[in-house]
């Protein structure tokens, strides 16, 4: 199929983008990288009437990092984040979680604020972006900037808290302490790109004694939006990880979730690969936290 009729307009810059927002509302769409909007506007799931194209609009290019925070600009190129091997000891989380979105050529025009904002229940950076309770900027003409954090922003499958007016402006990834930090991310697709089943994030950080002292966790592709468990991590401070503790913590995550069947899984099959995945990643990221605490 082709997309229905639409006009383009390429921003000049991010006041520019604003204005035809406040200007068409819900009938414009922003253009980053494309790589979720074009195809959904081929197959006529999307049918906006204007598309305003944001991905040269320089203010919303922005990469800083600091001991607390790593700051992204909404278009920065997912390829970007991923190859900036400074940022990978500050978020490591997400590098993990990068090496599992699409394929490298999708990564080299994917944008990480178009990846949030597309809020695909499978996709690997809104729950990463849970995990870590990471915060997103969103600027309009009408009411200014507002920040909002991921556990708020995700409502449904494909449907955020942004609103027709307002452009994704910049992503804060919190920083924890390196020391005793560690981290994995795991899926299971038909195929490595193919959208997941099921996955699985985790970050912990242990003391010298192998203790844990801080953990977050979620599971994705197995609810009508990211999940993540603050309440089942708690269970895992002041504890040592091992194998019954994090199995029984798994399971019960995954018993929380309510996926849906299609043919590639039932709920079922689901179900039982988001305990099995929990666990493993819990069980990783308690390992690489680990190597960390005797590495320094």
């Amino acid at each position: 199929m082709k997309a229905a009729p639409f006009d383009y307009v390429r921003a000049e810059g991010l006041d520019h983008a604003l204005e035809l927002l406040h200007q068409h509302g819900y009938e414009a769409k922003l253009l980053a990288g494309g790589q979720s909007l074009v195809p959904m506007m081929a197959m006529r799931l999307a049918r906006p009437a204007l598309l305003v194209d944001i991905h040269r609009v320089s203010a919303l290019q922005a990469l800083d990092a600091s001991d607390t925070a790593v700051v992204t600009g909404a278009v920065v190129r997912q390829r970007t984040l991923e190859d900036e091997a400074s940022l990978h000891a500050r978020i490591p989380l997400v590098a993990a979680a990068l090496r599992w979105v699409g394929h490298g050529q999708t990564r080299n025009r994917g944008t990480v604020g178009g990846s949030l904002v597309h809020a695909d229940p499978s996709a690997e950076l809104p729950l990463t972006a849970l995990v870590l309770d990471a915060r997103l900027q969103l600027t309009s003409l009408d009411e200014g900037e507002r920040s909002v954090a991921a556990g708020d922003f995700f409502l449904g499958p494909m449907f955020t808290d942004t609103r027709d007016t307002e452009c994704l402006t910049a992503i804060e990834w919190p920083v924890w302490d390196a020391r005793g930090t560690g981290c994995a991310f795991d899926e299971i697709a038909i195929r490595h790109g193919d959208f997941a089943m099921a996955s699985a994030a985790a970050q912990v950080r242990v003391d010298a004694s192998g203790v844990c002292r801080r953990a977050a966790f979620g599971l994705g592709g197995v609810d009508g939006v990211p999940r993540r468990f603050p309440e089942l991590a708690q269970r895992l401070e002041g504890q040592r990880l091992d194998d019954d503790l994090l199995r029984g913590v798994a399971e019960d995550a995954a018993a929380a979730c309510e996926p849906g069947s299609d043919l590639h899984a039932t709920a079922e099959y689901r179900r039982h690969l988001a305990a099995v995945l929990a666990a493993r990643v819990l069980r990783q990221a308690a390992q690489s936290a680990a190597s960390t605490v005797r590495s320094m």
